[in-house]
């Protein structure tokens, strides 16, 4: 899935630069926080500051106070274990042929191969295994984050149908915004000196962004929002692409790269907005595609290898003459919505599929099989039984519209999920220093 690339290769490749993170001598292990039936150990938490602190080695930003590191990464080890147990209970595991495709990606990211890359972290001292259960963790936790999340957002079919209206309005155009975002929390209880003095540090910040200050070094010194241990920086989005409260700020007023926005006040507190850069307008054409596919899901019964070897039998059966390629998919396709169509997918843009699928949809000829490949939702052989191109057309426009209210709901109900599984956690912190206060 794209959105899991996006979000976690990054930080995956960012591990690769910690030195000596196993090689450390680490002092006589204790419980620094309980979270139902584990535990996070010292070691856990110098281990993950050592890695944070090598990412940010030989940038110009400077690293919160070690207390305040310290509280904000034990901070996230109980939210990683709270979801991690979470997935355990449902039975979701990354399969190792995912695993390995993800290794890899992050090793050509290096410009090596999965084995140079084992060698080079052996050589730094790193344990490649824990390495690699590290990138398995990451994996689960931003698949299980999908799956929970996905099921407590409902978009209506008005919604939608509005969405489309203003897609249609706005035509091909889009103007992307890079972006870096401060906030200071308040809400409702404050009292009025806290805000005072919240709005105080907004305004002191502002300032300081104006008269040329870094507002990503402040956002990573200061900011209590979503991006803050990134610099605040949300990359590059268009309007549709943003949150619904940064979508209506930047919607009721011209900007351009440099301006500042803020401070503005939320339900969450109070908000800076600093425009880094402004790109713009593109005409997009949507090259479309009609496919079908048979998927098989491998299982603790069918091994990866088997379902393979299944699928290389069908696609020989298939260029033999002896079945079609409809009576197989309908016979063993695991994708009921296709399978009782004889597999067909019809035409759609390439760029609602998985990153694998997407690739070979775009790439194969069409009336060529492809060879079995692997994607997150199992094994596949695909056929492109057509090609066009063309601007948007009504159903890649309502199925954009969805997407575009998805991604706008889906970073404040992670924020809402989060808090929700905290609460109805039993979480113990040892250390008084580190104690995390609700949210």
């Amino acid at each position: 899935m794209k959105v899991i690339q996006n979000i976690i290769l990054p930080l995956l490749f960012a591990s690769l630069a910690a030195t000596q993170v196993f090689a450390q001598k680490i002092p006589l292990d204790k419980i620094e926080a309980v979270v139902n039936q584990d535990i996070i150990l010292s070691s856990d938490l110098q281990r993950a500051q050592l890695e944070i602190q090598a990412r940010y080695k030989n940038s110009e930003q400077t690293l919160p106070s070690g207390d305040k590191l310290s509280k904000q990464i034990l901070d996230k080890l109980i939210t990683d274990r709270l979801q991690l147990q979470i997935a355990q209970r449902i039975g979701l595991r990354i399969n190792d042929a995912q695993l390995q495709q993800t290794v890899q990606q992050i090793a050509q990211k290096e410009g090596l191969t999965s084995e140079n890359l084992q060698e080079k972290l052996e050589k730094q001292g790193k344990n490649y295994a824990a390495f690699v259960d590290t990138i398995r963790d990451e994996l689960t936790i931003n698949e299980i984050r999908q799956i929970e999340v996905r099921r407590r957002i409902t978009i209506s079919d008005q919604e939608v149908e509005q969405m489309v209206k203003r897609i249609n309005t706005e035509g091909q155009k889009n103007t992307q915004f890079n972006f870096v975002h401060l906030l200071f929390k308040l809400d409702k209880h404050s009292s009025a000196a806290e805000q005072q003095a919240v709005e105080k540090k907004a305004q002191d910040l502002l300032k300081k962004i104006k008269l040329g200050g870094n507002a990503s070094q402040l956002a990573l010194l200061n900011s209590e929002g979503p991006k803050a241990s990134e610099g605040g920086d949300w990359g590059w989005r268009t309007i549709n692409e943003m949150p619904t409260l940064f979508a209506d700020i930047f919607n009721e007023q011209l900007t351009n790269k440099g301006d500042l926005i803020g401070p503005f006040k939320s339900d969450l507190g109070l908000h800076i907005i600093k425009i880094i850069d402004k790109k713009g307008d593109q005409n997009v054409m949507t090259v479309e595609v009609n496919t079908r596919h048979i998927l098989i899901k491998s299982n603790i019964i069918l091994s990866d290898q088997k379902a393979q070897k299944l699928l290389t039998g069908y696609r020989q059966d298939i260029i033999n003459g002896k079945k079609s390629f409809a009576a197989l998919a309908r016979e063993y396709s695991q994708d009921p919505g296709s399978a009782v169509k004889g597999g067909e997918l019809g035409w759609a843009d390439p760029s609602m599929y998985v990153p694998e699928f997407k690739a070979l949809a775009l790439s194969l000829p069409v009336g060529e099989l492809s060879q079995p490949f692997r994607t997150m939702h199992g094994w596949h052989i695909l056929e492109v039984t057509g090609k066009r191109e063309s601007d948007t057309t009504a159903q890649a426009t309502k199925q954009k519209a969805y997407n575009l209210l998805f991604q706008q709901r889906f970073p404040a109900e992670v924020y809402a999920w989060m808090n929700e599984i905290r609460q109805e956690a039993y979480i113990k912190i040892h250390n008084p220093n580190y104690i995390i206060e609700k949210q």
